[in-house]
């Protein structure tokens, strides 16, 4: 579904990515981690558009993507979320789904096709859809929700998931971690995830790739790159046990 070949980035005389190449499977959940600084916010912002690639192929269902806009991504399936979400607080939690509903399409829906999107989508991550509920009401987990919810609207067919897990405790990192497993099994969208939190995402995903300095330095199922000596000393720091 989705083809990097080597992809980089540079900032000046600053290579943030190097020559990345890897591949995700139709409905497959692959888990993207690395130290901080290893350029996976980097990539996330190549593969979406936030950003060029400096040099390199990305190839979504056969398709030459790097360089296209954020819209015309997001158009053709790809949609993300953001470590940090920002919604619009001024709007209602469902007005902030339905405006995703409304543009995340290359055809725009009429206002009530967006809102019933919106209150599909609500209903899925357990969040409220009536007109009462602000954005200024929900908490960390609520706000990763309607994050997640406005990604959700744009009926992708791809997600890139970044960090949905900072800031919960656990049970609700158990919650999410779950609702991405439920959003792959059910709605059939294929996965990318960024995530710091090991213990929970080894656990969920189905492949795993590895960035440090911006070079991919493993590939490979959650049990071998865990036991990967270059992994654990670039990342993990001691070797990670999973049950």
């Amino acid at each position: 579904m989705l083809s990097l070949e080597n992809v980089s980035r540079t900032f000046g005389g600053f290579r943030a990515l190097q020559g990345v190449s890897f591949e995700v499977k139709q409905g497959e959940l692959l888990g993207l981690i690395g130290p901080n600084g290893s350029g996976k916010t980097t990539l996330f912002n190549c593969v979406s558009g936030a950003l060029r690639p400096s040099a390199g192929s990305i190839r979504f269902r056969g398709e030459e993507v790097g360089g296209l806009t954020p819209d015309r991504i997001c158009h053709r399936g790809i949609a993300r979320t953001f470590q940090i979400p920002r919604p619009f607080k001024k709007l209602s939690v469902l007005e902030n789904v339905a405006l995703a509903a409304h543009f995340g399409h290359m055809t725009r829906e009429p206002d009530a096709a967006a809102r019933a999107r919106a209150r599909d989508v609500l209903r899925l991550v357990g969040l409220p859809s009536d007109e009462a509920a602000r954005p200024g009401l929900l908490g960390a987990a609520g706000l990763k929700k309607l994050e997640l919810a406005r990604a959700l609207a744009t009926g992708p067919a791809l997600l890139l998931a970044d960090e949905t897990l900072g800031g919960l405790d656990l049970e609700e990192m158990r919650q999410a971690a779950g609702l991405l497993r439920r959003i792959r099994d059910e709605m059939g969208i294929t996965i990318v995830w960024v995530e710091h939190i090991m213990a929970t995402l080894m656990r969920v995903v189905d492949r795993v790739v590895v960035l440090d300095h911006g070079e991919k330095i493993a590939e490979g199922m959650p049990r071998e790159v865990a036991e990967d000596p270059r992994v654990i000393e670039a990342y993990l720091g001691e070797k990670l046990v999973l049950g």
